[in-house]
């Protein structure tokens, strides 16, 4: 029998078990052929959607050291340009955690030139915007190089370059992490105090109250023991005497009155008093947003939240103000999170539970949506195409509850709310059960009745629902193709882990443009921080996006209208 060549090498069709021909394409962690992404595009991916939890074929160790091992090389390339990306998602509340942030930052400090260790120290209050942040930072950079004059100079600059009353606030409301504190921070970088207010809060970090008054201190001074005296330190903050006074207080009117008086923070409040509906009455006048949100579930299961009541229309209000959710730089991560965990009335971890409030599910629902950019329809027709498959639903977003999976359906929904002509649709298991490779049969497309005016809670069970098969990201293509729709733009919401299929993605795109839309695009939504894509690097009509960056139906708009 001859030989047949074409089977062989053949750059239209190629089994995504193998590469096509010619191609740069390499083996992936689920045994099919992508492109690799280089390593900037890995940058990105990892400041997003960081490693934490790995991915379904990747352990969490590996997929760190992949994403480290590539942020590194940025940094030696180009650690300016490094940098400024690291601060720019960071300080634009892109990302849904800031710990890749501040752990790249500290990968700076560590292999950076002195040109980019520099930049990085300047902008570190830009990054490390709380003292959880700065607490990361150092116990980063402590297990990655020595602390050198221009790291704890930076450190001490956190301190410096902040008014008296907001580093008092800071100090109460983040006193410790990691195993390090604010007095091990101070002990390192020794940061002259530029105000009587600034000496009098660092005393009280490195000696409490006890340290405010004169005091005499021995030091060694060139291996001679010299005493030091110290004029008695000017007055403390208000909200640091409040926060003294929390933890000798004897009564809940106590508590109440001191937070009315100086806005005390829950975390400033002692451990007995947090189960008093009054102290959280207080606590929820002038409860950040980003406190709020988390502390839904503790608020109704006390019984402060509840229907028809004074605490659930602040609430309610508060969620809906679109200026404050930008001010407080909530991430619609946070949202989507508290909304599955408020909805099912219960918590991911512990026994807390509580009845939710209908108006308060609908309130995070609407938030979800006001926390994306502004998007201008492109008045196209677009395929939505979810990749519901055993690998999406077994990699978690940025170490959270919620599956790659079900934050896809999520993300689709922001584009299918502001598209007048858009449909959703998932692939990878037929209607008769499991499919692909390990199922026995053949993977499918699943029409989902998803619609942008239904609520985020129903939509991830139905997404949840979809049998798991193989994965094939070319069938969306595909089925298009054999249905003869017209389709402008194929958005494709993936871990690019795609193996299953007779066809590569891009080739399946390139078949369906002959037939039928001769400039059709397509773009990846990348929900995983591995370092792979489907999108050919060489076809303009191909995009690379990450999952979960609030800037994202922006940029899938914009690139479908140009």
């Amino acid at each position: 029998m001859a030989l047949n060549y074409a089977k062989l090498f053949n750059r239209r069709v190629t089994p995504q078990s193998r590469p096509i021909p010619g191609s740069t394409q390499v083996a992936n962690s689920g045994g099919g052929y992508s492109w690799q992404v280089h390593d900037w595009t890995r940058l990105d991916r990892f400041l997003i959607l960081g490693a934490e939890g790995g991915t379904y074929y990747i352990a969490e160790r590996d997929l760190v050291k992949q994403s480290h091992d590539a942020i590194v090389r940025c940094i030696k390339l180009d650690g300016v340009r490094a940098v400024k990306r690291i601060v720019e998602v960071s300080d634009s509340g892109r990302a849904p955690k800031n710990d890749p942030a501040v752990f790249a930052l500290a990968l700076v400090a560590a292999h950076g030139s002195p040109e980019a260790k520099a930049l990085a120290f300047q902008n570190l209050a830009k990054v490390c915007r709380i003292g959880t942040h700065l607490f990361h930072f150092a116990e980063y950079v402590n297990a990655l190089r020595g602390w050198g004059r221009g790291l704890r100079n930076a450190v001490g600059r956190w301190y410096l370059e902040q008014e008296a009353d907001k580093l008092a606030y800071q100090v109460v409301k983040y006193q410790q992490r990691d195993s390090w504190s604010h007095g091990d921070l101070l002990r390192l970088a020794h940061p002259k105090a530029p105000s009587a207010e600034h000496e009098a809060v660092f005393r009280w970090i490195l000696a409490g109250v006890e340290g405010l008054g004169e005091r005499a201190v021995k030091r060694k001074v060139n291996g001679e023991d010299r005493v030091a005296t110290y004029a008695p330190a000017g007055k403390l903050p208000e909200i640091i005497e409040a926060f003294e006074k929390a933890k000798k207080a004897s009564s809940k009117g106590e508590i109440v009155g001191l937070i009315n008086d100086f806005d005390l923070p829950r975390e400033a409040i002692p451990t007995q008093w947090l189960n008093e509906l009054e102290v959280w009455d207080a606590l929820l006048q002038r409860m950040p947003l980003t406190a709020l949100v988390r502390n839904l579930g503790k608020m109704s299961a006390i019984g402060l939240v509840k229907p028809f009541s004074q605490a659930a229309d602040l609430v309610v209000r508060k969620l809906k103000d679109e200026a404050l959710l930008k001010r407080a730089r909530i991430h619609p991560l946070a949202v989507l999170i508290a909304q599955k965990v408020y909805a099912q009335g219960r918590g991911e971890k512990g026994s807390l539970s509580w009845k939710p409030v209908s108006k308060i599910v609908d309130a995070l629902d609407a938030a979800f949506y006001a926390t994306f950019q502004n998007v201008v329809p492109c008045g196209k027709p677009v395929l939505l195409a979810l990749d519901v498959s055993g690998s999406m639903d077994g990699s978690m977003i940025a170490g959270s509850c919620l599956s790659a999976r079900e934050a896809s359906a999520a993300m689709a929904l922001v584009t299918a709310a502001t598209e007048p002509d858009c449909e959703i649709i998932a692939f990878s298991a037929g209607s008769g059960g499991y499919g692909g490779m390990h199922g026995g049969g053949e993977s499918g497309i699943t029409r989902v009745a998803l619609s942008a005016r239904m609520r985020l809670d129903s939509v991830i069970e139905k997404v949840r629902a979809i049998p798991m098969g193989g994965t094939d990201c070319a069938l969306p293509m595909v089925w298009a193709r054999r249905n003869q729709l017209r389709v402008s733009t194929f958005v494709t919401y993936t871990d690019s882990e795609t193996w299953a299929g007779n066809i590569h993605p891009a080739q399946a795109l390139r078949q369906y443009r002959d037939e039928f839309v001769g400039n059709a695009k397509a773009v990846v939504v990348g929900m995983t921080s591995n370092g792979f894509t489907l999108a050919d690097p060489n076809d303009r009509g191909m995009l690379d996006v990450v999952g979960f960056d609030t800037s994202v139906p922006a940029v899938i708009s914009d690139f479908i209208r140009s």
